[in-house]
């Protein structure tokens, strides 16, 4: 193996153990997020115990430290004669396609490394949509698998709930982005970011909410209410319904195995909110400023010779490096802001019957999505967009 090609090996690992570790890391940001957000919506205290020396950060030794702890020491329940490999199985499928559905995403423009140009995507895919799509529809068998091999019956009946309501909000979930894609006319999401430069209308942003004025607004909602529903998170918690169900379908799970179906859930706020980012709101593109060009304003300035210097008779030249950074804090910045929406969306609204979830889904939301999409392709035939 040559250094080329040992490099090469070396980058895809990095990015790999990058994606990895932020997608974990904002799945257990969120959990304090949600603890301290809930709390401060229903005039609460939160969590606030735990500490270390007098300190508990607002909470966050609880949540990061010692709640972790606890469900690892804690008894790893499997009921009687239920096959103990299967039981494992389900956390393991509910966490695992959420985590690697991630791999597609593009979270900045590629740096460049001498004559090297590294994109800041784990694997660059023509068909990168389709393989989120795709890993999503996969979870539903980790949650059907988990009521399955429980031998419960509000087990059982959380995971027909899952079922029921993740395939049918899939459709809708789908349905709404055929009108942005087409507009697109790709399915790479690399592409779809790269277009979302400049204006539109004349001062609006070149965000895909905005193309098709005003058909892609209404796939944007439609798009967030079916993305919510797909964590299966409230209002749209019908399969773990605490008040009808005990906990739905992880009833009979404790310990880690429950804390990956709850790291799971958490980690599926991150996804939906990373692909209404990358689809929707620009990804990592800043309104009104092409972050490409950083390096041209910032050449020759205090600031420019500051990032260009010698050590060890090396020369490093970082201001290259300026834009991609300010562009993957600018994709995290709108990340963390949509994954505190759907907090507060799920401790403000009331969760529904599960009647009045499904007729959302197949008598209000499914009909408009027809509709938008028909409106949308027509928009772009005539050539209007």
């Amino acid at each position: 193996m040559n250094d080329i090609q040992f490099l090469d090996i070396l980058i895809v690992v990095i990015k790999a153990v990058f994606v990895m570790v932020a997608v974990l890391k904002l799945a257990a940001l969120n959990t304090w997020l949600e603890r301290k957000g809930s709390a401060l919506i229903q005039n609460r205290i939160g969590a606030n115990r735990a500490s270390i020396f007098g300190f508990d950060l607002a909470g966050i030794f609880n949540t990061l430290i010692a709640d972790p702890v606890k469900a690892l020491f804690k008894e790893d329940f499997v009921p009687k004669g239920v096959s103990q490999f299967m039981h494992c199985l389900a956390p393991f499928l509910g966490v695992f396609p959420v985590l690697i559905s991630l791999a597609v995403v593009p979270f900045g423009p590629p740096i460049k490394l001498e004559s090297r140009e590294i994109s800041m995507q784990l694997v660059n895919l023509n068909i990168g949509i389709l393989y989120v799509f795709a890993m999503g529809s996969l979870a539903v068998y980790g949650t059907v698998l988990a009521g399955w091999v429980s031998k419960n019956k509000f087990a059982l009946f959380g995971s027909l709930r899952a079922t029921a309501q993740m395939i049918s909000y899939e459709i809708t979930f789908g349905l709404s982005i055929l009108g942005v894609l087409a507009a697109y006319q790709t399915l790479d999401l690399n592409q779809i970011v790269n277009m979302q430069t400049g204006t539109v209308l004349g001062f609006l942003p070149n965000w895909g909410i905005f193309m098709c004025f005003p058909f892609n607004i209404i796939a944007f909602v439609i798009f967030f209410v079916s993305a919510m529903a797909e964590t299966k998170r409230a209002p749209f918690d019908l399969p773990e319904s605490e008040s009808e169900l005990v906990a739905g379908y992880f009833t009979e799970y404790s310990g880690m195995k429950f804390l990956l179906f709850w790291l799971g859930e958490f980690a599926e706020i991150v996804v939906a909110s990373t692909i209404v980012v990358v689809v929707f709101l620009g990804g990592w593109q800043l309104p009104y400023f092409d972050l490409s060009t950083t390096a041209s304003y910032i050449t020759g300035t205090s600031f420019g010779n500051f990032l260009n210097f010698e050590l060890f008779s090396y020369q490093f030249n970082l201001i290259p490096w300026v834009g991609p950074i300010i562009a993957m804090h600018v994709f995290l910045i709108k990340v963390l802001a949509l994954n505190l929406l759907q907090i507060i969306i799920r401790w403000t609204l009331p969760r529904f019957r599960y009647d009045q979830l499904i007729n959302l889904c197949w008598k209000i939301m499914l009909p408009i999505a027809l509709v938008n999409v028909l409106a949308t392709s027509l928009f772009i035939a005539y050539g209007i967009y």
